[in-house]
Parts: C-alpha cells; sequence; structure tokens
C-alpha cells in the first residue's frame, strides 16, 4: 500500500472512531506503527533519522529530563528522568542504569529511529525491523530542545527507509521439563541464572514454573484482583517495588514506592509525577509467586502472564545485588500464597 492511500485509510478510520491510539489504528488496518509514522498519519509529522540506532541512542542523555516509554499490547511503563549511564556499543545487548530510567536493551533487531511530533508532543521513536516500536522518548517542560534539535540535525537522513521484514521466532520447545530441573534451580546462586537454565533446557517458562514444586512457583487463584491487592497494598504501605515491563527488544524498570492509583475500565493504572503504568487486568490469564535462591537469600517475584504464555510484567521488592530481599515483600508474598514457599 503506497503512503498516500495507507494515509486516507487512517483519516477514514478516525472519522468514525476519534480517539484511536496510533497503535490502535495500525493494529484495525493491519499494517506496522511504522508505516503510520512514515506516512505522516493521525496528526503525526515526522523525519527519518535513519538506522544508526546504537550511535543515537547513546546521545539521549543529551536531552537531560524525558520521559521513557516502553508497552507490549498489554501494558505500558512510562518513567521520567534523565538517561545516565547508558552502555550501548557493537555488542546485542546494553544497559542503561541512570537513577531514574532503567533498561535492558536486545539489539539484535532494532532498525531504524524516528522523530515524531503529535499533538504538540515531540518524540524520537525506535522501531524494530517489523515495524513494531521498542521504546519512546518523550520531550518534557525540562528537557534540553536545543539538543533535541540537534539531535535531529545530526541525524535527518535521505537513505531508503528499508523495507520490513518478518522477524517472527515460532520456537519449539520441549513439552515437558526435565527432572534435573528443580535441582539446578535450587543451586542457583543469582536470580539472573534462570533465564540461562530455561536455554538449556529448551524449556517455556510457564513449563518450568508447573513443574517446579508449590514451595518454587505458586500459580494465583484471581490474578485480576491479585495484582490489584498487592499494588494497593504497596502504595497504602509505601513497600518500594521494583517493576519489570518489556518487549522482545527492551526491559524498562522502574525502583522505588508507587502512590497514586485509578482503575479505568479494564486498565489499572498508577499515575504518579514521574511513574506511570497501565495494565490491561482483562488480558492477565495467569498470575505466579516465583521464588528463586541467590547469594543474598531467597527472592521472590509476582508474575502477570497473558493466554499466550507470554509475560505482560514482573514484579519485586526494591533490591539490589548484595542486599536481601525487603522481608515486607516476602511476608506480602507468602499472604497471597496457598502453600508455603521454600525458604531454607
Amino acid at each position: 500500500m503506497d503512503l498516500s492511500t495507507l494515509k486516507e485509510q487512517a483519516q477514514s478510520l478516525l472519522t468514525t472512531e476519534p480517539h484511536l491510539r496510533i497503535k490502535n489504528v495500525a493494529d484495525k488496518l493491519g499494517v506496522s506503527e511504522r508505516d503510520l509514522v512514515q506516512a505522516e498519519c493521525c496528526g503525526v509529522r515526522s523525519v527519518f533519522l535513519g538506522t544508526q540506532f546504537r550511535e543515537i541512542f547513546r546521545r539521549l542523555g543529551e536531552l537531560g529530563h524525558v520521559m521513557a516509554l516502553t508497552r507490549n499490547p498489554w501494558c505500558v511503563h512510562e518513567k521520567q528522568g534523565n538517561y545516565e549511564k547508558i552502555s550501548v556499543g557493537k555488542a546485542p545487548v546494553g544497559l542503561v542504569l541512570g537513577a531514574d530510567i532503567d533498561l535492558r536493551l536486545f539489539l539484535s533487531n532494532w532498525q531504524t529511529v524516528w522523530a515524531v511530533s503529535q499533538d504538540s508532543r515531540h518524540s524520537i521513536q525506535f522501531f524494530d525491523k517489523a515495524g513494531v516500536a521498542i521504546h519512546k522518548v518523550y520531550l518534557t517542560e525540562k528537557t534540553n530542545n536545543e539538543a533535541f534539535h540537534q539531535l535531529i540535525a545530526d541525524f535527518t537522513s535521505s537513505e531508503l527507509v528499508p523495507p520490513l521484514e518478518d522477524i517472527t521466532v515460532h520456537h519449539q520447545y520441549t513439552s515437558q521439563a526435565p527432572s534435573e530441573l528443580r535441582d539446578e534451580w535450587l543451586s542457583m546462586q543469582d536470580t539472573h541464572d534462570f533465564f540461562p537454565l530455561l536455554q538449556k533446557w529448551n524449556i517455556h517458562r510457564l513449563t518450568a514454573l508447573a513443574s517446579a514444586g508449590n514451595d518454587l512457583a505458586q500459580k494465583l487463584e484471581n490474578p485480576t484482583s491479585i495484582i490489584e491487592k498487592i499494588l494497593t497494598h504497596t502504595a497504602n504501605t509505601h513497600l518500594p517495588i521494583m517493576c519489570f515491563v518489556g518487549n522482545p527488544h527492551l526491559i524498562q524498570i522502574h525502583t522505588g514506592p508507587i502512590q497514586k492509583l485509578l482503575r479505568t475500565g479494564p486498565w489499572f493504572n498508577v499515575l504518579d509525577p514521574t511513574f506511570n503504568l497501565h495494565l490491561n487486568t482483562n488480558d492477565i490469564a495467569s498470575a505466579w509467586v516465583v521464588n528463586k535462591p541467590s547469594q543474598d537469600g531467597w527472592v521472590t517475584s509476582l508474575e502477570l502472564y497473558e493466554k499466550g504464555g507470554e509475560m505482560i510484567a514482573q514484579f519485586f521488592g526494591a533490591r539490589k545485588p548484595g542486599n536481601p530481599e525487603l522481608p515486607e515483600w516476602r511476608q506480602l508474598m507468602l499472604s497471597i500464597c496457598s502453600k508455603p514457599l521454600k525458604s531454607d
């Protein structure tokens, strides 16, 4: 479809459904969000910044105070602050370890970058090879606008926009967890050892949780009410948490307390000055308490999954390596478990 036709179709759709966001328009038209950005649909004005996503990402710190947005189809995570301690080189994995913006980057399928203006909001947006938005960086009242315009000037590209690719991975997992899984789970020294364990045995995360034993992973009843209960309790008690939300290319992390909560239809929201979370609780198919050993003691998480087995979001008590888990978080997780968790 050529860009002018796409723009006409998007405008026609918005005439009948004017409150649709650009991602919803893309889904309804069966195109990528990048297509709509390129065609300047939905009130968008865009500048193509090329494919040097690593170089552009390394310069995000120049913008000063911004809002970082990462989403998946079921949850949106927005965090304000500065990009600090950016580590993005030639390796397929990168990091941002700022006091406020905390990211884990998986760069293999990143591709294009765009400067986008829409409804008086300005942003830098990163897209994967399939045209799906990976990460968006929005300007705030405190942003260095001069640095923003310089970034655009330095990277505005006349090169052809690369065609979209199908990067879907159809992974064939083994159907059952091996008997050795539990022993290897119990021998972990770091919570980050869990993903390599899944890779070693070629098993889906939910298969591992279901087979590990209730003392290591428990599936919870009424997952929608559980997450609302947990977030309400942490807000009321000022218990600092960690909230991880990601997509295949990036994970964004909030660490700290939460305060203002609001439900709007299916969406349960955190609406704090520097952290917003928008969670569609209708999409939660299962919730699990997961218990992992580490050198710092047992570490417990609450994990939410959609019906296809993809993780929506993950919650921990606030913690840094070298420190034990917050006892208040551990007690909160125990309170929603019907059976004891392993603790020796």
